[in-house]
């Protein structure tokens, strides 16, 4: 297969697909080794990234998606109609961001960390797919062990977790303030 045609299916493919489609999974299908299968995406995306095009080929949670270009914002905003969705709720965002950030994380410590239970918001966030289990902690009553899903990346854009922004340093005077107050 020439690699007119098969740029030309790995662009229907992804433009198909609902989530991010992987190199490995796009090679098998038009036969070539993942590595040629790299270079004709990466020919791809720069033909998406000529002038007057909105949309552009990312590689988002361990795949490729076609998305709109950030420059397109203000038009989509324009266009977008309500959404009927429920977003998370404060004690879902901030359980998230622990686990993001910690995991393997258990509960117990996500309520050491929160200062609350996490039952609702953990149960909210499997229930969206947001996170998931990831084994058992090996200590006494096998704590579940949580971790963020492929579907947590994609909904927050991120290629890897490695791209989650730094957590800000706390001054150690802070610290101890909060020390003292426990």
């Amino acid at each position: 297969m020439g690699p007119k045609k098969a740029k030309a299916i790995l662009e229907a493919i992804i433009f198909a697909s609902a989530a991010p489609v992987p190199v490995a999974n796009l090679a098998s299908v038009i036969g070539w080794e993942p590595a040629q299968t790299e270079l004709l995406l990466a020919e791809l995306a720069r033909e998406y990234q000529c002038a007057g095009r909105g949309i552009q080929l990312s590689f988002v949670a361990g795949g490729y998606e076609l998305t709109t270009k950030q420059e397109m914002k203000p038009y989509l905003q324009a266009f977008q109609r309500p959404e009927i969705s429920i977003g998370l709720s404060q004690a879902a965002l901030e359980t998230l961001a622990i686990i993001a950030y910690k995991q393997p994380v258990t509960k117990i410590e996500i309520e050491d960390i929160r200062g609350v239970r996490a039952d609702s918001a953990v149960n909210t966030l499997l229930e969206r797919g947001l996170i998931e289990e990831r084994g058992r902690q090996d200590t006494p009553g096998r704590p579940i062990l949580l971790g963020t899903s492929p579907k947590f990346l994609e909904c927050f854009g991120l290629a890897t977790l490695a791209d989650l922004p730094p957590l800000p340093k706390i001054r150690e005077s802070s610290r101890q303030s909060i020390n003292d107050i426990s």
